[in-house]
């Protein structure tokens, strides 16, 4: 039971003790785990409370916001995304919904390049090779990439993380930085990354790194059709969001020739089934969502959730406020 008189926040996971150590003037109370609270847990634990600090894996509806009761303030999640909770069901309510944004922006972005050379430079085959028995005597032709020196590398998003990916390949040497977005933006000049079409952006690029949301617009726009205009040699890369990719297209490309590699670090579900067919392919790396798995990152991650509570707390504005009442 919580107790009564202080604000009482309920957390549903463990997380960085940063944002803990914030919130030490209040009754907090944790899911102690590393696993995503049984919805049933959620309901039944949240009653009564001020603020509830939950994860992306939590959904957030009418039934939850009902458990907690009409003291309820604000809803933070330790996420940039938040299309897990019902932001109109709390708007209505009168309940702060809180996000983390920009704090996994350094993160993601050099997961993003990591995972590009991984598989433009074949190296977990490679890894794969010296762990079975494979390596022998040189051969000219054997686990062959790509480098990046004078090629096109296209990125779809050119946000904050999509800006900080081609602020990193500016070393490499590439020859174009493309980009597609919803509309131009200025900063783009500051990596000389130039605006074209979806069109050009699959033709002309050697790389195609995803770093946008997932939208109407975006969903599944890397599909059959897509792959059949990309280059043959052409590396797709996903730091975004798992659904601008049709998986089962995908699958038919890398294994047709299409397409020369994929790298995911999102998909479609999330988690990835185990015996899922993108897993067999061998020009296909897959990571388990680790964009922002750096101690910096969520530790920060972990100090934003606490400071947006307390600033609704405090009727103040809230760093990651996804709107204003």
């Amino acid at each position: 039971m919580l107790s009564e008189g202080k604000k009482k926040i309920y957390i549903t996971r463990r997380v960085p003790q940063p944002g803990i150590d914030l919130l030490s003037d209040y009754d907090v109370k944790i899911w102690e785990s590393d696993e995503a609270i049984p919805r049933e847990e959620l309901i039944k634990n949240i009653a009564g409370v001020d603020a509830l600090f939950c994860m992306l894996t939590d959904i957030i509806d009418k039934d939850v916001l009902d458990a907690a009761g009409p003291g309820l303030s604000v809803v933070a999640t330790m996420s940039v995304g938040f299309e897990h909770i019902d932001v109109n069901e709390c708007k209505q309510r009168k309940i702060r919904v809180c996000n983390t944004p920009n704090v996994s922006t350094d993160s993601v972005a050099e997961l993003t390049i990591s995972l590009l050379l991984l598989t433009t430079r074949r190296l977990l085959e490679g890894v794969a090779a010296v762990k079975n028995g494979e390596w022998g005597k040189w051969k000219p032709m054997w686990l062959c990439g790509i480098e990046l020196s004078e090629k096109t590398v296209g990125i779809l998003g050119l946000g904050r993380i999509g800006y900080g990916v081609a602020r990193r390949l500016k070393p490499f040497g590439v020859k174009n930085i493309l980009y597609h977005d919803v509309s131009r933006v200025g900063y783009a000049d500051d990596v000389g990354a130039k605006f074209v079409d979806f069109e050009n952006l699959i033709t002309e690029s050697d790389i195609i790194c995803i770093c946008c949301n997932l939208t109407p617009q975006t969903k599944h726009r890397f599909n059959t059709l897509t792959f059949q205009k990309m280059k043959k040699s052409a590396v797709l890369i996903n730091s975004g969001r798992g659904g601008v990719i049709n998986h089962d297209d995908l699958y038919d490309a890398l294994t047709s020739g299409e397409i020369f590699a994929a790298g995911l670090d999102v998909t479609e579900p999330e988690p990835l089934p185990a015996d899922h067919k993108l897993v067999t392919v061998s020009n296909c790396i897959i990571l388990p969502h680790m964009g922002s798995n750096t101690w910096e990152s969520r530790n920060c991650m972990s100090e934003t959730v606490a400071q947006n509570i307390i600033a609704v707390f405090n009727g103040e504005s809230a760093v990651g406020d996804v709107y204003q009442l």
